[in-house]
C-alpha cells in the first residue's frame, strides 16, 4: 500500500508529457520558441551580473582612490549595456510568447478534436456508467489544465531552470568557498519544502475533486431545469449546490492554512538561508578572501537562485495535476471504441430476426433483461412490441441499433449476423422516433437536417410537409430558422414529435423504430402525429413499441414481451381469441 502511494506521488514524466506529441506538427514554430525561451532565461542573468558590477565596481574604485569621473563613465557604460540587453530580451520574449501560444493552442485544438472524435465513438455502456457532468469535466476541465501547463507552466519551468543553473555557475565563479557553504544548506531546505509541499498537494487534489462535484450538480440542474421547476425544487437544488460548495470551501480554507504556513516557511527559510550565506560572505569580505564586486554578484545571483527554487513547489504541483488530467484524457483516447468499419456499399432490405437472444446490462449482470428472445420480421412488415413496463421492449431497440451487444444468441439483418455488418450500415438503415424527442438548441431547419446532413432546402421542406410540420413552422416569423431552445423547450410536445418525424422522413430509412411516439400527446396532436407516422411507415419495416394498444391494432404482427421472453405472437384478432397476456392488457385498457 505504501509503495502504491509513493508511486502515485511521483510524476510520471512520460504520461505527463505524452499528449504533447501533438506539438510535433507545429515544431517549426515550437522549437524556435523553446530556443527563444532559453535565450530570454539566459539574458535574465544579465540583470544581476551588470547590477552587481554597477554596485561593486564603484566601491572598489573609490577604495583605490580613483577619479570620480572614471567611476561615472563606468556606470554609464554598464547601464547602457544593460538597457540594450533588456531591449533584446523584450523583443525575443515577444516572439517567444507568440510562438508558444500559436503552437500550443493549435496543438491543443488538434487534441480537443481527437478527444471529441473519440468521445462520440465510445460505446454506450461507457456513458451509462458516468454522470453527464463528469464527462463534461473531462472534456473541458482536464484539457484546460493541459492548456495551462503548456502555455504557462512549462515555459516557467524552463526559464527557472536556466536561471537556477546559470545562477549557480556565476555563484561558483564569484567564490567557490562561499558557493559550497550555500550548497551545503540547500538539501535541508529542499527536504523540508518537499515534506510540507506534499500536504499542500493533498489539499489541492481534494479541493479539485469537490469543485468538480459542485460543477456536476450545476450541470445536471441546468439540463433538468424543467423538472426542477415543475416540482418547485429550486430551493432544494440551491441547498444541494450550496452543500457541495461548502465542502469545497471548507477544504480550501483548511488547505489555505497549510498553504499560508508553507508560504511563510518559504519566505523565512529562503531569505534566512540567504542571510546566513551573506553573513558568512561578509566575514570573507573583511578577511579579504573575496572582493566587493564578487560579493555583490554572489548576493544578487543567490537571490535569483532562491527565487527559482521558490517557484519549484507550484511548478511541481501543476505538473502533478497535469499527470492526473493526462491519465483521464488517455482513458478516453485509449478506450476501445465501437465498431468503426466504414459504411458498407450493400444496403439492407429491412428484414430482421433474433435467435435465442439473451442480454443483461453491464451494471446488472445478474439480471437478464432479455432471456431467450426469438422473432422474425419480414421487409416492409409493421410489427408492434407490447407488454408490461420493464419487460425489455426498449432494450430490443438498443440491441438493434448496436448500442449494446447480446450476451448470447444473435440478431440477423437480411439473414446476416449483425456482427458481420458494420454498425454504421445498420444504423444508416434505421431511424428512431422516440417518446421523448431530444432537439438540439439550433434552428428547426438544423434539427430536421440532422436526419441527412447536407440536404437541400427543398428536401427539408418536403420532409416537414410529410410530417405535418410545415404548417406550424411556416407560422413562425423566422420560419425554418426559428430557434427551438435547449432540448426544444420552445416547442410543444406535438411539434417536437413532428420535427422528429420530419427528421426520420429525410433520413429515408429501411427500418423505422417507433418508441411510444404518441403516448404523451393530446388528442389533436396525436391525430396529426399519427397521420404523419402512417405516411412514414409506408413501404418500410416498422417496429413499434406501444403501451396504448389502440395504436397497434393495425399492425401485421404483435409481439408480446413479458419478463424478457416473447410469450405471444400474432395479429390483434388472433391474440384477442387467446386467454393470454395480450388479451388481459387489452381488456384492462377497455380496448376490445
Amino acid at each position: 500500500m505504501r509503495n502504491t502511494e509513493k508511486k502515485s506521488r511521483r510524476i510520471d514524466w512520460k504520461k505527463t508529457f505524452g499528449l504533447y506529441s501533438y506539438l510535433g506538427k507545429y515544431r517549426k514554430i515550437f522549437i524556435p520558441s523553446v530556443i527563444a525561451l532559453f535565450l530570454t532565461g539566459a539574458l535574465s542573468l544579465a540583470f544581476p551580473y551588470f547590477l552587481g558590477s554597477l554596485i561593486g565596481s564603484p566601491q572598489e574604485a573609490m577604495k583605490d582612490g580613483l577619479d570620480a569621473g572614471v567611476v561615472s563613465s563606468e556606470i554609464n557604460r554598464v547601464v547602457s549595456t544593460l538597457l540594450i540587453i533588456l531591449c533584446i530580451q523584450a523583443i525575443v520574449a515577444y516572439w517567444r510568447v507568440r510562438g508558444f501560444i500559436k503552437a500550443g493552442e493549435s496543438a491543443l485544438c488538434d487534441l480537443r478534436q481527437d478527444v471529441f472524435a473519440r468521445l462520440v465513438r465510445l460505446p454506450m455502456p461507457w456513458f451509462m456508467e458516468r454522470r453527464t457532468g463528469e464527462v463534461g469535466s473531462r472534456f473541458a476541465a482536464d484539457l484546460a489544465i493541459l492548456q495551462e501547463t503548456l502555455i504557462t507552466t512549462i515555459p516557467q519551468m524552463v526559464r527557472q531552470s536556466v536561471i537556477f543553473i546559470g545562477g549557480m555557475i556565476f555563484i561558483f565563479v564569484a567564490s567557490v568557498k562561499l558557493s559550497l557553504f550555500m550548497l551545503a544548506m540547500i538539501p535541508v531546505v529542499v527536504l523540508v519544502v518537499a515534506i510540507v509541499g506534499r500536504k499542500i498537494r493533498k489539499w489541492s487534489k481534494n479541493a479539485q475533486d469537490q469543485l468538480a462535484q459542485s460543477n456536476i450538480v450545476a450541470e445536471e440542474v441546468v439540463q433538468g431545469i424543467a423538472d426542477v421547476k415543475a416540482y418547485s425544487n429550486e430551493g432544494f437544488e440551491e441547498e444541494r449546490y450550496r452543500g457541495a460548495l461548502d465542502q469545497f470551501l471548507a477544504t480550501v480554507i483548511e488547505g489555505s492554512k497549510a498553504r499560508a504556513r508553507f508560504v511563510s516557511f518559504i519566505i523565512f527559510i529562503l531569505f534566512g538561508t540567504i542571510s546566513v550565506v551573506v553573513w558568512f560572505g561578509a566575514g570573507m569580505l573583511t578577511k579579504g578572501e573575496i572582493t566587493s564586486e564578487q560579493f555583490t554578484h554572489f548576493i544578487l545571483f543567490s537571490i535569483f537562485v532562491g527565487a527559482s527554487l521558490g517557484s519549484l513547489p507550484d511548478i511541481m504541483s501543476q505538473l502533478q495535476k497535469t499527470q492526473g488530467a493526462t491519465e483521464r484524457i488517455r482513458e478516453i483516447l485509449d478506450h476501445e471504441i465501437e465498431d468503426d468499419r466504414a459504411l458498407g456499399s450493400e444496403e439492407l432490405s429491412g428484414s430482421m430476426s433474433a435467435k435465442d437472444l439473451v442480454f443483461a446490462y453491464p451494471s446488472r449482470k445478474e439480471t437478464k433483461v432479455l432471456n431467450g428472445v426469438n422473432f422474425e420480421i419480414q421487409a416492409g412488415e409493421r410489427v408492434a412490441v407490447v407488454g408490461p413496463s420493464g419487460g425489455g421492449k426498449s432494450t430490443i431497440f438498443s440491441l438493434l441499433l448496436g448500442f449494446y451487444e447480446g450476451n448470447e444468441g444473435e440478431i440477423f439483418f437480411d439473414g446476416q449476423a449483425s456482427g458481420e455488418i458494420p454498425v454504421a450500415s445498420r444504423r444508416a438503415a434505421m431511424a428512431v422516433v422516440p417518446q421523448e424527442v431530444l432537439l438540439f438548441g439550433g434552428s428547426i431547419r438544423e434539427n430536421i437536417e440532422y436526419g441527412r446532413p447536407g440536404a437541400s432546402e427543398e428536401e427539408i421542406k418536403a420532409a416537414a410537409e410529410k410530417a405535418n410540420a410545415h404548417g406550424f413552422i411556416d407560422a413562425f416569423p423566422e420560419g425554418y430558422e426559428a430557434l427551438v431552445g435547449p432540448r426544444g423547450v420552445k416547442l410543444s410536445g406535438g411539434q417536437r414529435q413532428r420535427i422528429a418525424i420530419a427528421r426520420a422522413v429525410l433520413a429515408d430509412p429501411k427500418i423505422l423504430l417507433l418508441d411510444e411516439a404518441t403516448s404523451a400527446l393530446d388528442s389533436e396532436s396525436e391525430r396529426l402525429v399519427q397521420e404523419a407516422l402512417e405516411q412514414l411507415m409506408k413501404g418500410r419495416t416498422s417496429l413499434i413499441i406501444a403501451h396504448r394498444l389502440a395504436t397497434v391494432k393495425e399492425a401485421d404482427k404483435i409481439l408480446v414481451l413479458n419478463e424478457g421472453r416473447i410469450v405471444e405472437s400474432g395479429s390483434h384478432s388472433d391474440l384477442m381469441q387467446q386467454e393470454g397476456t395480450y388479451r388481459l392488457l387489452a381488456e384492462t385498457q377497455l380496448l376490445t
